[in-house]
């Protein structure tokens, strides 16, 4: 099945260099596909799978061409997310999550010689960013830090109880976020970028989960040194908002949207084997298939539209920090999460038994335990109460207009 058709940016008509990346991602991502099931079972990181990623260059495509990168937009990243995705999920969440960082510190680095000069090995040596911003009592509430910066002589020093750093063993360095000093309040933070002879991780809390086990998401204490020029100039509060929001959601989204895509095409594959053996009659579940490609399409066109709008407004900091878009992309994490998990529920029930059986080609069992984890990563109740709180001060005029 050609998989391009499914991709949340398909609509767009790929110029060359996009038909190119779509090409080298694929091919990092029929590695993923043969070493999916073993990560999985093994709860290990995808090493195959970034081999061939860093073999294709995919690491610093967000990075300008003038530090040695590909100037990606968000909908490109967003695509290989996706590709990475549908074929081993835990790959496509690593590389959502380091492009996530890349983000960060390429759109806020303002003229930064420290920080550009590691973006420019980050795309020569390929190198592979993990994020620290789960911690201690704060758990998911990203927008505050307990472990604060401490300046010791010229350097910098930080010491984080670090509860989740997905891939952290296996990263080439660390972005994280912390307290901007001793006395300054758990929402006053900066983010800093941390190479691996920078630090050392202290395992405390093991990973052991449903789904996404090869994520390999475990805690450590985070032991940092290096030099103030390694903080994002820009507030994390801007960062924030601006960039690692939008980005997270959107290319979190893709990723749900690569699972729910594995899925039908093993829902797809199921009738069609079903319908040829039995003359053309369907399997008992076969009617329902046009609803998971139908769910799958609504999910595509809905992070399509979100990609857009971000990318028409992703230089306008007003525009950002409009309750609208802050509102728009926030329940975009929330409805592609829910409808990921409706699609490949979708599936399972056209598959029927041999999708639930973990020995069968149509086994639809690890997609569907990887997409639970979606509504879970910044919780969707926790987001939806905030949201409330929002909703019930905007004059319904202004919703209907925006």
């Amino acid at each position: 099945m050609n998989t391009s058709s499914l991709s949340p940016v398909a609509e767009r008509a790929p110029g060359r260099s996009e038909s190119a990346l779509a090409e080298r991602a694929m091919v990092a991502a029929t590695t993923a596909a043969e070493h999916a099931t073993n990560v999985d079972s093994a709860g290990r990181f995808p090493a195959e799978a970034f081999d061939a990623v860093r073999k294709q260059g995919l690491l610093g495509i967000l990075v300008p061409r003038s530090m040695g990168g590909e100037d990606a937009g968000v909908g490109q990243v967003a695509d290989v997310c996706f590709r990475l995705a549908q074929n081993c999920a835990a790959t496509g969440m690593i590389y959502a999550m380091h492009q996530v960082k890349v983000a960060c510190l390429v759109r806020h680095r303002h003229g930064s010689s420290v920080i550009e000069s590691l973006l420019r090995r980050l795309c020569a040596e390929q190198l592979l960013l993990a994020s620290s911003t789960t911690e201690g009592q704060a758990g998911g509430n990203v927008r505050s830090s307990e472990a604060a910066v401490s300046s010791v002589g010229d350097h910098i020093e930080l010491e984080r109880q670090a509860t989740v750093i997905s891939y952290g063993a296996h990263a080439d360095g660390i972005v994280t976020t912390a307290r901007r000093s001793a006395d300054a309040e758990a929402s006053d933070q900066v983010l800093i970028v941390f190479l691996k002879d920078d630090y050392t991780l202290s395992p405390i809390q093991s990973w052991q989960t449903m789904g996404m086990r090869g994520t390999c998401s475990e805690g450590y204490v985070l032991r940092a040194r290096g030099v103030p020029e390694q903080i994002v100039p820009e507030p994390y509060a801007s960062i924030h908002s601006h960039t690692m929001v939008p980005f997270a959601h959107l290319l979190w989204g893709s990723v749900w949207a690569g699972i729910a895509a594995g899925a039908s095409m093993r829902a797809q594959a199921f009738v069609r084997t079903a319908a040829r053996k039995a003359d053309g009659a369907l399997p008992p579940g076969g009617a329902r298939l046009g609803e998971v490609l139908s769910s799958l399409k609504t999910l595509r066109g809905m992070l399509s539209d979100s990609i857009r709008r971000y990318e028409s407004i992703m230089n306008d900091a007003q525009a950002l920090n409009s309750v609208d878009f802050q509102s728009q992309i926030t329940l975009t994490k929330v409805q592609a999460s829910e409808l990921a998990v409706s699609t490949v529920l979708k599936a399972l029930r056209v598959c029927g038994l041999s999708g639930y059986r973990c020995d069968s080609p149509f086994s639809v069992e690890r997609h569907l335990r990887d997409v639970l984890s979606s509504p879970l990563m910044i919780n969707n109740d926790r987001i939806l109460s905030n949201f409330t709180m929002t909703a019930m001060m905007t004059p319904i005029s202004a919703v209907l207009s925006g």
